[in-house]
């Protein structure tokens, strides 16, 4: 079996979902999907296809690091470049189960779990009162959720109020002022109030934050005994956050904008994060992040993956998450999006904030296209 063609098309959801199809001489195909790659991950894909024709796709490790060793000057380290190779090897998963007739996780050795728990991203904003958060968080619980996330940043938002109204803010400072500090307090303790004791509560930072306040806040969360508080400052500083890390109870989780192997070394070799959460669809695919696992189960850190996917990227994210021991929770971010479950042949994927896992080949998934192309991210191509 060789591989004949590598085509790409786009849909808009969270953001821009890239999907990757392969086709090979036997006509097995493959799907994957890569997320936050944008259109220079087309263009590379792309590019791409001429080094892939003729390649054997059972040879998933060899594509994937000969490709990446031979860009290393090109960015094969972090970014779009790893991105696009992602979908490149999703899509090689899912082709060579179904060529095989498994499961993605038969073939990664087996499963730990027979389904996967899933967190909800909750649509929480800073301006909500009580009665408006109870509501939120109720729609999710219904739902069967044991575990969901909300927003703390307000800085995200561009503005801040007070008492006394609204004025425009520093985007670039990021120390936040006694109002924001104290109004991500309160947002926080309303969340966990509205979600219950049985409820596990999460809270995103999206990296807005310095050290010290990042410190500061913590430190005036820990009362509330969070599942986890998440990317307090940017990732480029592994040491500032390793003091973070170390100055709190609260379980500090971090790692979505890092790549590959290479980029969690320093964070586990430092114990800087509690928790990590690579995006699987985004920072290397199903072996690289089954790796990244493994690593960090050798420090004793649960891993709990970042996951903005449609159901194709989030069914691929379950089948490394049923094979790593210390899987903790995926994360689930297209609950106001009424064509989630439409987008695939699988429908409604979740149920009672499980996903459960299926023989089904490959991914266990398919494009519904006739869905899927009704949703089309501008200026791209559909699989041409």
């Amino acid at each position: 079996m060789k591989i004949t063609s590598v085509k790409t098309a786009a849909t808009s959801g969270h953001c821009m979902h890239l999907w990757v199809r392969i086709e090979t001489d036997a006509g097995v195909t493959g799907l994957g999907e890569c997320v936050h790659g944008g259109y220079q991950a087309i263009a590379i894909i792309k590019e791409l296809e001429e080094r892939l024709i003729g390649r054997d796709p059972f040879a998933i490790d060899a594509i994937f690091e000969e490709t990446r060793r031979s860009l290393v000057f090109e960015g094969g380290f972090a970014g779009a470049l790893i991105t696009a190779l992602t979908g490149i090897e999703i899509a090689l998963w899912d082709l060579k189960g179904k060529a095989l007739k498994v499961p993605i996780y038969e073939l990664m050795g087996g499963k730990f779990r027979d389904d996967i728990r899933v967190y909800c991203d909750c649509e929480v904003s800073p301006g909500m009162n009580m009665d408006e958060v109870q509501a939120e968080v109720d729609k999710v619980l219904e739902a069967g959720f044991s575990a969901l996330k909300v927003d703390l940043d307000i800085r995200a938002y561009g503005h801040t109020g007070s008492e006394t109204g609204w004025y425009e803010k520093d985007r670039f400072n990021m120390t936040p002022n006694k109002w924001e500090h104290d109004r991500m307090v309160q947002l926080a303790e309303m969340v966990v109030k509205a979600a219950g004791k049985e409820v596990e509560v999460a809270c995103d930072l999206h990296t807005r934050l310095d050290k010290h306040s990042a410190i500061r806040l913590a430190k005036d969360l820990e009362h509330l005994q969070l599942m986890w508080l998440e990317e307090p400052i940017p990732p480029e500083n592994i040491d500032a956050m390793a003091e973070i890390t170390r100055s709190t109870s609260v379980p500090i989780c971090g790692g979505e904008n890092l790549y590959l192997r290479h980029g969690f070394r320093k964070v586990f070799e430092q114990q800087a994060l509690d928790i990590i959460m690579p995006d699987i669809p985004k920072c290397g695919g199903l072996s690289e992040c089954r790796k990244i696992a493994e690593m960090a189960d050798l420090y004793s850190i649960p891993f709990a993956p970042h996951n903005v996917s449609s159901p194709i990227g989030t069914m691929a994210s379950a089948q490394v998450c049923a094979t790593v021991p210390n899987f903790l929770v995926l994360e689930f971010h297209w609950f106001h999006r009424d064509y989630w479950s439409t987008i695939t042949d699988g429908g409604e994927i979740i149920q009672n904030g499980r996903i459960k896992l299926t023989d089904r080949p490959g991914i266990g998934l398919e494009l519904n296209e006739e869905v899927a192309k009704q949703h089309q991210y501008p200026g791209t191509t559909w699989f041409e």
